[in-house]
């Protein structure tokens, strides 16, 4: 056996000995520089004989085992082209998303309890559905814990979690860092100079980015336009790395601490590490402002009158371990009371109304929100900084938008109870509607409004008094907390796209439209406060020309032609007269 061994190893150096030969120069040359620019594509060139040779002994000694039997009613997706990488099959292969339709609340409570038993992980829920990912293998005993009418209610939302994984990365590499795509910084910088800056744009948000490129764009931005932007941390992590933020804004050279509170515009992104589009559209918000200042009436005013300050991810730790190990990350990286499960929700570890559960109590739970309020390590250096702000740099919020995903809502407050309605819950509804249109009238994409308590965690369906169970509590929610203790008028947590085709997965393609669309519900937040403060822009202020992409005149009666066909008329008039109603008894009723 020791002679066939070694001489298979001889043959396979044989092989190598001739593919190490190049036939051709030029040929060598094109094949280095392919690999060297994309990784893991596989060449479309012809093998070699030789190359067969060395694959078919490899394959008859080492290749894969047999497959496994697979005893989920779902079958496996053959693997496509570029192959997944097997560190990829190893933690996902035998992973899928299932979406769960509920009709009752019993229904939706037997979900709940069997998912906490299991402790699977609940992506995202809705009132009629639930998306949860688990192994192939425990569907059948999921469906055990459930009853007879939700057995044939689901579907596979993602039957091949590893390949749609796979397909969220950067083109570039998988679980690598990317080399920064500034480096040529006098490029960068001309590009910016030009009217549309579109080839900056487009270079940075083609594709979702690691922390390693995050801080040296960073960096690059507040130095290119110092006048207005500075990057300053908002508290260090729990493995000690800055949490970076743009604070966007201008003040008079002599202006230190004024005797008015300076109004700032606070938006974060990322604290759920593996929702990679909320850190890519706080990005795209920033650079947005950034290089639309001294060029756009709008958004040069709306700087000129308030501080900005956006913070692209506020969980390092979590967001650089869903680059290096496991892109389905959630929480921190904080070590907890049971080793092999580290982490804490920071959504649900904030002060206000912290409530620990019996499932929150868990260290394994994806929900766990640690043993104490402001345990979650960066939401009590977030919390820190925010009221050190306010207390002593004579900071006053006018602002807070929390991004996130998916589901395409605009929630406010309360998130920890739907039995008390917030003080100015007619303001939170009018400015909501007003951004869920914006976002509507950019690319055509409908987002929910409504409560958090609702929206979020527990879904009135039907009438007052059917109320679904939560399939996940919230309270410590960084909304009800800047929107209780630190006043914050207008607080709300964006759930940015999709509805669920790729869940946290969203496609690069989907990054600027994304962003776009979020950036003009901004500039109508921005609008609503100016009105608010009682600033009234020039009469011949052009608002359309500033969203992205610009909107023409009478746009809007187009778009609203292709989300209401004309073949729908009394139900587009109805709609029309029902919003108009709305809308004046908000504006009525609105509390100054």
């Amino acid at each position: 056996m020791a002679p066939l061994f070694r001489a298979l190893l001889v043959s396979l150096s044989l092989c190598n000995c001739v593919l190490a030969v190049p036939t051709d120069p030029q040929d060598a040359l094109h094949t280095l520089s392919y690999q060297a620019s994309h990784t893991f594509h596989r060449s479309q060139r012809p093998p070699h004989p030789w190359t067969r040779l060395r694959d078919a002994i490899i394959h008859k000694i080492w290749g894969p085992a047999p497959a496994t039997v697979n005893h989920s009613p779902y079958p496996a997706r053959q693997s496509s082209t570029p192959s997944i990488p097997s560190t990829l099959r190893t933690r996902y292969g035998g992973d899928m998303v299932l979406r769960f339709r509920v009709k009752t609340a019993e229904e939706a409570r037997a979900l709940a309890e069997a998912a906490d038993t299991l402790y699977l992980d609940i992506w995202e829920f809705a009132d009629d559905w639930v998306d949860i990912r688990m192994a192939k293998d425990v569907v059948e005993p999921l469906l055990g814990l459930l009853p007879p009418s939700l057995h044939n209610a689901h579907s596979p939302l993602m039957p091949d979690l590893a390949q749609a994984i796979f397909e969220s990365y950067p083109s570039t590499s998988i679980g690598q860092h990317a080399s920064i795509p500034f480096n040529n910084h006098e490029g960068f910088t001309s590009s910016l100079n030009r009217e549309s800056a579109n080839d900056g744009k487009e270079l940075f948000f083609k594709d979702y980015q690691p922390l390693s490129v995050i801080r040296p764009w960073m960096r690059l931005m507040a130095s290119l336009f110092p006048t207005h932007v500075q990057m300053i941390s908002v508290g260090v992590s729990y493995e000690g790395r800055d949490i970076p933020a743009f604070r966007i804004g201008v003040r008079q050279a002599n202006d230190t601490i004024s005797a008015q509170p300076r109004h700032t515009i606070l938006i974060t992104g990322g604290s759920h590490a593996r929702e990679w589009i909320s850190t890519a559209a706080t990005s795209y918000l920033a650079y947005s402002l950034i290089t639309r200042y001294g060029r756009f009436p709008v958004v040069t005013k709306l700087v000129d009158e308030f501080d900005w300050v956006l913070v692209p991810t506020l969980n390092p730790d979590g967001y650089e371990y869903t680059w290096d190990h496991d892109r389905l990350w959630r929480k921190n990286r904080q070590q907890t009371s049971i080793r092999f499960c580290p982490g804490v929700d920071l959504d649900r570890a904030f002060g206000y109304q912290w409530d620990g559960d019996s499932q929150r109590s868990n260290p394994c739970s994806e929900s766990y929100a640690g043993d104490g309020p402001f345990e979650g390590f960066e939401a009590q250096q977030f919390a820190t900084w925010a009221k050190y702000e306010t207390e002593h740099n004579n900071i006053r919020f006018a602002a807070f938008l929390d991004l996130h995903s998916y589901s395409q809502k605009i929630l406010y407050p309360y998130s920890y109870s739907c039995e008390q309605d917030p003080p100015t819950l007619e303001n939170l509804e009018e400015l909501a509607i007003g951004m869920a249109k914006a976002i509507r009238l950019t690319h055509s994409q409908a987002y929910g409004v409504t409560s958090a308590c609702e929206g979020h965690t527990a879904a009135f369906h039907g009438t007052a008094d059917e109320v679904w169970p939560r399939m996940e509590l919230n309270g410590g929610s960084a909304l009800d907390w800047f929107y209780h203790e630190l006043k914050v008028k207008y607080a709300y947590q964006l759930k940015l796209r999709d509805t669920g085709s790729y869940g946290f997965l969203l496609p690069h393609s989907d990054i600027l439209p994304t962003s776009q669309e979020t950036f003009n519900a901004v500039l109508d937040l921005g609008k609503f406060l100016l009105s608010d403060k009682g600033i009234e822009l020039a009469a011949d202020a052009d608002w359309s020309s500033e969203y992205i992409p610009p909107r023409p005149q009478g746009e809007q009666s187009q778009q609203d032609q292709v989300l209401y066909p004309p073949d729908s008329k009394e139900e587009v008039v109805e709609e029309k007269d029902s919003n108009s109603v709305l809308n004046a008894e908000l504006r009525r009723r609105r509390r100054k």
